[in-house]
């Protein structure tokens, strides 16, 4: 089976729809508190209440190990993480979110979720919410 290329309206589709997205995450992050790699990691952490080596988290974000390890150590001096003996390796180390480290990440997800909010309440009509409203499904198949 050849795969075919996207029709140009679909690509200039795609294209509108990663510009509106960019921007409206780059307008969410102007107020964050936790640099985007560090809740990253935690959002990673946090989600499955996992714990990770940093080699682990490097291959999961695709960075390299030593950006990995300097973003744990940060995070681990702000009292985000903990870095605990692994149970089988005592080379290793694993990193686990503390509670402070869940507070920020949800703190920074509950203001950027109220600014959404806001700006759907102020900037778009009943019908539009709703169209809005039946879009998320379809974008969720997107990936």
């Amino acid at each position: 089976m050849t795969s075919q290329a996207p029709r140009p309206d679909t690509l200039e589709l795609a294209a509108d729809l990663r510009a509106a997205l960019g921007s409206l995450v780059r307008s969410l992050r102007g107020g964050d508190e936790l640099p985007q790699n560090q809740a990253a990691v935690l959002g990673l952490l946090v989600r499955d209440g996992r714990t990770c080596t940093v080699a682990e988290l490097a291959a999961l974000q695709r960075v390299r190990h030593q950006s990995m390890a300097r973003t744990v150590a940060l995070m681990t001096e702000a009292g985000l993480v903990t870095q605990q003996p692994h149970p089988t390796d005592g080379r290793k180390l694993l990193v686990t979110a503390t509670e402070a480290g869940r507070t920020a990440l949800f703190d920074q997800r509950t203001r950027r979720e109220h600014l959404i909010a806001t700006a759907i309440e102020s900037r778009l009509s009943p019908e539009e919410q709703r169209l809005l409203h039946a879009a998320v499904p379809l974008l969720r198949r997107l990936p």
